[in-house]
């Protein structure tokens, strides 16, 4: 961990070049399509923690995931809203609490974002992308 620790500046450069070659690579797919990419704004600054798409539909989200899933490209949904995780719904949480959570839940995708990832399997999860129709 404390190698991690030490190595912080080249780590976050690295998962910085990914996360923008993912921004610009999917950028007018993103336009054409309705699907969103994360915003940053110009006052904040980034942890490269993740990349995701915010697709238009809980049907395209699961299109998009298939079709990536079809080219040997593991995408993931991002989360269970706590308030319908069995939890919380054990402390009263119930479908329609939280109306946006809930679409944002449906409609969120996950690219694939690690240290390692290569710029040829980057171009290929892009490509992949954009082939993809909403």
């Amino acid at each position: 961990m404390l190698a991690q620790f030490e190595a912080r500046e080249s780590i976050q450069e690295r998962r910085k070049r990914i996360w923008e070659r993912y921004q610009a690579g999917l950028a007018d797919w993103g336009r054409s399509t309705g699907a969103c990419l994360p915003v940053v704004p110009s006052d904040r600054e980034q942890s490269y923690h993740m990349f995701y798409l915010l697709m238009p539909t809980l049907e395209s989200r699961q299109g998009l995931m298939a079709h990536l899933k079809s080219k040997g490209i593991l995408s993931v949904f991002h989360y269970l809203p706590l308030h319908l995780s069995e939890m919380g719904r054990g402390f009263g949480g119930g479908q329609g609490d939280c109306p946006v959570t809930e679409r944002i839940s449906d409609q969120l995708v996950r690219l694939p974002f690690y240290n390692q990832l290569s710029a040829d399997d980057q171009d290929r999860v892009i490509e992949a992308v954009g082939e993809f129709l909403v």
